[in-house]
């Protein structure tokens, strides 16, 4: 054989095997792990949020405050959680559980973006409109014309007249009046995986991240890991996290404010990269 030929042999296995390196998954050892409370918001939907009379903090967040920025204490959310379990905010019933801990780690390479969340999902739920599903987790992806994403996370996509909301049309999903969510989401009956988005309405596919997850259960603890196109290192995403636990349906999930995901850029979480 020429050295010709054995060199080009050499070079095309270095090339697999820098391949199956770029692709091969995190060691989780070795991303650092933030916990975010996810919470059950009620009926607290964008138009409440930003109304000065049902939400004091909207004035601040007109001066550029976010959401976190308030409402995150040493780890933890200091919201009054009386006040969002009681009628008014939550007319068919507040969980047993109104918060818990989701520890979430990111990591990267060339191609793709890594998310692994790690919780207890919670039972005694009020809502158990997912017959199918007990438990789902969803991660929302904001683009650059969602108007103040890192202030307000998803709930740009929460309204007033989307189904479950009281005296909303049943058929009316989460929508955003500017910009885009990109939309992952694994579901554990046949562990289900949705690639879709949330624009003029919410769609479960058609999205273009090239979604995958892998799930693991251990007692009561959950393990999801997410895998996704790498939306750009340098990027600093505006993105939150979803829960439905004990078959939750709808706006009946336990959600996380809003936060950015670093990629080769400062965040409240960094990804680390591979």
């Amino acid at each position: 054989m020429s050295k010709s030929i054995v060199s080009a042999a050499v070079a095309g296995v270095l090339l697999a095997l820098g391949s199956q390196a770029a692709m091969a998954a995190p060691d989780w050892s070795k991303v650092p792990k933030r916990d975010l409370h996810v919470f059950h918001a009620g009926v607290t939907p964008i138009e409440w949020a930003t109304k000065k009379s049902d939400h004091s903090g909207s004035a601040g967040m007109r001066k550029g405050e976010t959401c976190a920025g308030c409402h995150e204490e040493k780890g933890a959310l200091n919201f009054n959680f009386k006040r969002l379990a009681d009628k008014e905010l939550e007319p068919k019933g507040a969980p047993k559980t109104m918060t818990f801990p989701v520890g979430v780690q990111a990591a990267y390479d060339a191609a793709n973006l890594y998310i692994r969340l790690t919780f207890k999902a919670p039972g005694g739920g009020a809502d158990k409109g997912d017959k199918d599903n007990d438990v789902k987790a969803t991660v929302l992806f904001a683009d650059t014309k969602v108007p103040q994403a890192d202030q307000y996370g998803c709930w740009q996509t929460c309204h007033t007249d989307a189904r479950t909301m009281p005296g909303a049309d049943d058929k009316k999903t989460k929508y955003t009046k500017e910009g885009a969510y990109e939309l992952i989401q694994w579901a554990n009956k046949g562990n289900k995986v949705s690639d879709g988005s949330v624009a003029g309405e919410r769609k479960m596919s058609g999205g273009t991240t090239g979604a995958k997850a892998q799930a693991e259960k251990s007692g009561d603890s959950y393990t999801v890991t997410f895998t996704r196109k790498n939306p750009g290192e340098g990027k600093a995403v505006p993105f939150g996290v979803a829960i439905h636990a004990d078959h939750a349906s709808g706006r009946f999930h336990h959600v996380s404010l809003g936060y950015k995901l670093g990629i080769g850029a400062d965040g409240d979480i960094k990804a680390t990269k591979q």
